[in-house]
């Protein structure tokens, strides 16, 4: 065997060992799988060049490598997104019901945690997967966005303060998503709208993301009153075709169309009632909701 080959192989088993855990740490920062997995065909190419014999922790290194990666990529997206047609939203992925054991890994990568980290900057989102997600050291995280330690700090206080004034309050279980989709679902088919005011915040937001390929709202609906009317219609349009999935490590909706996946529902849940109405139908985002994509700490 060649020493090209050899390193090859040790570069491919090192790389592939992690690589569920690169995609994670790559789709939290980014919310977009497809972009993920750009940032990790990129990584490999530099990965590819490293002396790996100089490389203590593999772990550590493709994460800093990946996060570099991503963070430029978040410029990108970030111009992207400026231009995209109406509300943007993250790229669901159909996951394993075991992801739901791990609730930080879940709730890390929930349709309703990754908005959140929407309204950070990105060194701030990054620094806040890295350390609260992952649990690197501050030392491993200022190698990987150009950080003294001493600013990362500042930078990881400054985030969980952030994060911890917008996540989803009271600690929601799966099994009260669950019960919450489980009476929108019933609600929604029948037309019962006071059902479905029952279960919806006063102040409910409803975001819809066809991404100007497919009919959404173009701006958030605000109010219990307007988003009953519009999810009923939604229901009514699937023809009933609604089906419980586990999207982003918790309880989701399908609504499919003739058979094929037409939109994502994902909701948030603050003290029992439905605060958030997220609905994906922008086709080039529903690719990842037909086969299981494993996530991973």
């Amino acid at each position: 065997m060649s020493e090209y080959t050899e390193r090859m192989d040790s570069a491919t088993e090192g790389f592939v060992a992690h690589r569920n855990l690169l995609f994670t740490v790559a789709y939290e920062m980014l919310g977009s799988a497809a972009d993920a997995e750009d940032v990790l065909q990129e990584t490999w190419l530099k990965w590819v060049s490293v002396d790996l014999d100089a490389v203590q922790d593999k772990r550590a290194y493709l994460v800093r490598m990946v996060t570099r990666q991503a963070l430029m990529r978040l410029r990108t997206l970030g111009r992207r997104k400026e231009s995209y047609l109406g509300p943007w939203l993250p790229e669901p992925l159909l996951t394993s019901p075991d992801v739901a054991e791990d609730i930080e890994l879940a709730d890390s990568v929930s349709m309703a945690m990754l908005l959140v980290f929407e309204t950070l900057t990105p060194t701030e989102r990054a620094v806040f997967v890295l350390r609260e997600v992952f649990a690197l050291g501050y030392d491993e995280i200022a190698e990987a966005v150009d950080k003294s330690q001493a600013a990362v700090r500042q930078i990881a206080h400054r985030a969980r303060s952030h994060v911890a004034a917008r996540r989803p309050r009271g600690g929601v279980s799966q099994a009260e998503i669950r019960n919450a989709l489980e009476a929108f679902q019933r609600a929604a088919q029948t037309g019962d709208l006071q059902s479905l005011l029952t279960i919806l915040a006063p102040d409910v937001v409803f975001l819809g993301d066809g991404g100007g390929a497919v009919q959404a709202a173009l701006s958030p609906i605000v109010g219990a009153s307007h988003v009953a009317p519009l999810a009923a219609g939604l229901a009514r349009y699937g023809a009933g075709a609604l089906q419980l999935a586990q999207i982003n490590g918790h309880p989701a909706l399908l609504l499919r169309v003739d058979g094929e996946i037409d939109t994502v529902i994902a909701v948030r849940i603050d003290d029992g009632l439905i605060t958030g109405l997220y609905a994906v139908r922008n086709p080039e985002k529903l690719s990842r909701v037909e086969r299981e994509t494993t996530v991973s700490r």
